[in-house]
């Protein structure tokens, strides 16, 4: 059965091709719109490309100029010298000698005055004569250095880091200040620490301190102050 209509005469029989023909068109139009460029016209004159007329190198006119003067040079007056005559009558002054000779009188014994030199009351660790001896420095050749050690040792001995701080996180250093007493025994503590805590521990730790040979100046015994600290470190 042969059909009705024409097919040279359809119309959708090639729309497809002029779809793509448009829309080639259309992306065509759209790329030249967007990449079209237009500069605005400069007034800007390029001088080394200038033509410039060779007259214009002329060179300006010499004009003499005349200065003033120089000011006269400043002359310096010599100074006036007075004779001043010499004193006719000079009084010479004798200087007595102090040092003794024969004719010089002894004196008594009684009668020298005599400097009053007291033994203080404190004297500090670091310039006293005979610094204060820990129990086992007896035999030690420097005494100073024997009871600092011997002062760590009993520190590690016998800290403990409180349960509390540990529990709180405390740490730091507390500072420590203690007088070593004429008779050897530790009194006169005080401290300053992060916590009382730790504050506590400290005076645990110097309340364990053994009774010590007191310090001497000049063969006295005197107080002697004595400061260390104690650090709290959490591992």
């Amino acid at each position: 059965m042969k059909p009705k209509k024409n097919q040279e005469l359809d119309l959708k029989r090639n729309s497809v091709l002029y779809f793509i023909i448009g829309l080639a068109a259309v992306l065509l139009l759209t790329y030249v719109a967007l990449e079209w460029k237009s500069y605005h016209k400069s007034t800007y004159v390029d001088l080394a490309e200038a033509d410039l007329h060779p007259d214009l190198d002329e060179l300006p006119p010499i004009t003499i100029q005349n200065l003033p003067p120089p000011p006269p040079p400043k002359i310096q007056t010599p100074p006036i010298i007075e004779v001043v005559e010499d004193d006719k009558d000079i009084v010479e002054t004798i200087i007595a000698s102090n040092e003794p000779d024969q004719d010089t009188e002894i004196v008594k014994i009684d009668d020298i005055p005599v400097i009053d030199d007291t033994v203080p009351e404190e004297i500090s660790f670091m310039v006293i004569e005979d610094a204060p001896i820990f129990p086992g420095c007896e035999g030690s050749k420097d005494k100073k250095v024997c009871f600092q050690e011997m002062m760590q040792k009993h520190i590690r001995k016998n800290f403990r880091y409180p349960e509390i701080a540990q529990e709180m996180g405390l740490q730091g250093r507390v500072n420590i200040v203690f007088t070593i007493q004429k008779d050897g025994s530790i009194d006169e503590v005080r401290m300053r620490g992060p916590h009382e805590t730790l504050e506590r521990e400290a005076a645990r730790i110097i309340s364990k301190l053994p009774k010590m040979t007191p310090g001497k100046q000049r063969g006295t015994p005197v107080k002697v102050p004595f400061s260390i600290p104690i650090t709290f470190k959490l591992n």
